[in-house]
């Protein structure tokens, strides 16, 4: 844990989008250098972390009324795209940070909201613990927050791909209430019970701390326990919200992946013998290749454009047709995304030769960590959704993974 975890009184208040983005690319510029030497040797981002915190970008999606710059979807996405491609485990860390506010936006109490917004704008971080290894499928469940015989609130079990948990104030577990409803716990990561294992293995995406957090026992606030389930009870935008964000650090990743090989083939690639040009820029098939990956890059960030502004009408309408019109949006731009950067995270390295398979560059690591996170939804799912919504009518699911 980061010895600068009391940011009260440190964090910056940004005022509205056209700031964050500012924000967000002079942080990118701050987090791309060392971005590699992270990955390589798994040092967890402790330190950018808290430079993340403190910036103020971590409290912009808090609403006006409380005190935030209340920014739109779109701008959110902007954000974690430019600062995905600076490097990709950062730009998921935040992920469930920003899901979490939206919980808390769409189902708390007025004092809670109050609570834990306040929280957030000085500079406080939420990880979570929302999926569990060994169920039958991500969304089962069998982690349990329960009255004991004092009518203590206790939470008992164990989660896995706990992203950001390792470098969080607060860690949010989703558990069953004595009801069987799903709600949010909040609970500090030193608190009696709980313990969070460094043990997330994964090829990518390697320094979001997603290992295992366990709960025994621990005594859960009430003031810290939202009702998660009540967000897709009815249409919000809480799931469209959660998917975008996951798009745009695929997305990100794939820029990155793009201008790495851009950079690689104008000043360490060699032409090849039968080219007859005389640097590798030259060669017409790479040319080919460049344009091809430039035009699905530029795609992909003109359908997350789109779906932010989706998600943006949802947020301010939300009804059946709304919700869907954005989780489908949101799909378009997952699905293609992941494609465009899985492509030039593998075309880099053919276009830009042997050379850039070299520990020393550590490229390959834009292709672990989109591979790895693109995972996290089949985009074969979202291309049945997209599908049956346009040729069918049916409406997706409501429940936050399409």
């Amino acid at each position: 844990m980061s010895a600068a975890f009391d940011l009260r009184g440190q964090t910056a208040r940004i005022r509205d989008g056209a700031e964050a983005i500012a924000v967000a690319h002079r942080l990118a510029a701050a987090f791309a250098p060392g971005a590699a030497e992270r990955d390589r040797d798994r040092r967890l981002p402790h330190a950018e972390m808290d430079r993340y915190s403190e910036s103020g970008l971590l409290a912009i999606t808090v609403p006006k009324a409380y005190g935030g710059a209340g920014v739109s979807a779109a701008t959110l996405a902007t954000v974690t795209a430019i600062i995905a491609a600076a490097d990709g485990s950062i730009g998921q860390i935040p992920q469930n940070h920003f899901f979490v506010i939206e919980a808390i936006r769409l189902t708390a109490t007025e004092v809670q909201k109050r609570h834990w917004f306040e929280r957030v704008l000085q500079g406080e971080r939420f990880g979570n613990a929302l999926s569990e290894a060994g169920t039958k499928t991500a969304h089962d469940y069998a982690t349990f927050l329960k009255p004991d015989a004092q009518d203590l609130l206790r939470l008992n079990g164990r989660k896995f791909y706990s992203t950001g948990a390792l470098f969080a104030h607060w860690v949010a577990a989703v558990a069953k209430d004595r009801n069987d409803r799903l709600v949010f716990a909040f609970l500090k990561p030193d608190t009696a019970g709980v313990t969070l294992i460094d043990d997330w293995s994964g090829f990518g995406q390697r320094t979001t701390g997603s290992g295992t957090t366990i709960f025994e026992n621990a005594i859960v606030d009430p003031l810290g326990v939202i009702p998660y389930q009540n967000a897709f009870d009815h249409p919000t935008s809480m799931g469209p919200l959660a998917q975008i964000i996951h798009a745009a650090v695929d997305i990100g990743i794939g820029r990155a992946a793009l201008a790495e090989t851009i950079d690689f083939v104008q000043h360490r690639s060699r032409p090849w013998i039968d080219s007859g040009k005389e640097t590798a820029a030259e060669d017409p098939y790479t040319i080919a290749q460049i344009g091809d990956l430039t035009i699905r890059q530029n795609a992909a960030e003109a359908l997350l454009a789109r779906a932010g502004r989706y998600v943006d009408a949802a947020a301010e309408t939300p009804t059946e047709e709304t919700v869907a019109e954005a989780s489908v949006a949101v799909a378009e731009a997952k699905a293609f995304g992941t494609e465009a950067a899985l492509t030039a995270a593998n075309k880099l390295h053919e276009l830009a030769g042997t050379r850039s398979t070299l520990a020393a560059h550590n490229l390959d690591r834009h292709w672990r960590n989109v591979r790895v996170h693109t995972l996290h939804d089949p985009a074969r799912w979202k291309y049945a959704a997209i599908g049956n919504y346009y040729l069918n009518g049916i409406k997706p699911p409501r429940h936050g993974a399409i």
